[in-house]
């Protein structure tokens, strides 16, 4: 379905398509573990239906490169994490075809950076910070804006914009390429392929999205274009719905109109429909809430979240009825600890009395760190 759905839209488009790819296109544990039957990789075998027709560019914010920023799920850095990416599609049979820089202000680390690429036969850009970014409209669509960007040479109907991690500049390398698109007479398109927030599931679903953006503070909403366009309820999350008369605009101001009439109109991605065993879901993201608690907490004892992530998925999991007992083995977990008293810390001795006070004591003791969650057995058919 999902693959369907991205044909007819590069041909809605004139044949060349810019594709914002939200999340991993690999290695997506998350979408594993809250899709009981939809494997990590899921995503990358649909696109290999389309492997002819695409190309690739991975994207990498010149902040990130500077602060050698780390994807906590692999312990490696982002830029490191570009040419293991990089290799993973090649060694697929994808076309990778250009790195891009964003946020580039000359900054050395970025220089040495494209210079250790472009030794690799690695073609890169570089895309500079607009002030203003993403409200000044007629800053951002001007030669003085998006025209500043070294424009990507692209050769295939559909050219998937990836990177390692959120807050890279990925939609923003789509709109530069669409503004120097039609600068050079030619005609191209946006969407954006997201498995998460599932946009035809109830708003009060128990799912986990909002558990696994703790830390960006996303929440799920109505998306109340999509309502007044179409008098269809739609889900969709803040930010999206925030920037979605900004894009309107930039559409409009680059084309003369926009096509899309809200931000659910942008996606191309039908997962919903293949959710064969909504209860299996439904118990898989109950487990995933609590999952991400613990890791909070884990994250917290090390100095790396502060209360509020913590606290926000506490509330989701009063919001779906549960509570960490929910999960057998945090029970089996409590048991063992009361079976060795001297092993209690001396500030947990009255934490019973909280339950949040008691899972950080537990999280010192280092006795949930490494709980892996576990999926339901049922099974949900991934269709493409």
């Amino acid at each position: 379905m999902t693959t369907t759905n991205t044909r007819e839209r590069i041909a809605q488009f004139g044949n060349k398509l810019y594709l914002e790819l939200g999340g991993k296109l690999f290695d997506d544990m998350h979408a594993s573990r809250v899709l009981p039957g939809f494997m990590p990789d899921s995503k990358l075998r649909m696109f290999t239906q389309l492997r002819d027709l695409l190309e690739i560019i991975i994207v990498i914010s010149a902040q990130d490169i500077e602060r050698n920023k780390v994807r906590q799920d692999l312990g490696i850095t982002y830029d490191e994490d570009v040419l293991r990416l990089r290799e993973a599609f090649t060694e697929r049979g994808f076309l990778v075809s250009a790195v891009v820089i964003t946020h580039y202000t000359g900054q050395r680390s970025a220089d040495d950076y494209r210079l250790r690429l472009e030794r690799q036969d690695i073609r890169v850009y570089y895309h500079y910070t607009i002030e203003g970014y993403p409200h000044n409209v007629e800053l951002i669509a001007s030669e003085n804006g998006f025209g500043r960007d070294e424009y990507v040479e692209t050769t295939r109907p559909l050219v998937v914009v990836t990177a390692p991690g959120p807050g890279s500049g990925k939609m923003a390398v789509c709109l530069s390429q669409l503004y120097n698109e039609h600068a050079r007479g030619r005609e191209a398109g946006y969407a954006k392929f997201e498995t998460f927030p599932v946009w035809n599931l109830p708003l009060k679903h128990p799912f986990a999205y909002e558990a696994a953006t703790a830390d960006l503070q996303d929440v799920n909403m109505i998306d109340p274009f999509h309502l007044e366009a179409y008098g269809k309820t739609a889900v969709n999350y803040n930010r999206d719905i925030e920037i979605f008369p900004v894009l309107d605009a930039l559409f409009t101001s680059i084309y003369g109109e926009s096509r899309y009439k809200s931000p659910t109109d942008m996606g191309v991605n039908m997962v919903g429909f293949c959710i064969e065993d909504d209860k299996a879901v439904i118990e898989a993201s109950k487990q995933e809430i609590i999952r991400r608690y613990f890791h909070a907490l884990c994250r917290m004892a090390r100095g790396a979240v502060n209360d509020s992530e913590i606290q926000k998925i506490a509330l989701l999991q009063k919001q779906v009825g549960i509570n960490t007992s929910y999960r057998s083995t945090v029970v089996a977990a409590r048991e063992r600890i009361a079976q060795f008293p001297t092993a209690q810390l001396s500030n947990c001795t009255t934490a019973e009395s909280s339950p949040v006070k008691r899972d950080r004591c537990s999280v010192h003791r280092r006795r949930y760190c490494s709980t892996p969650s576990r999926n339901s057995q049922a099974s949900t058919t991934q269709s493409n």
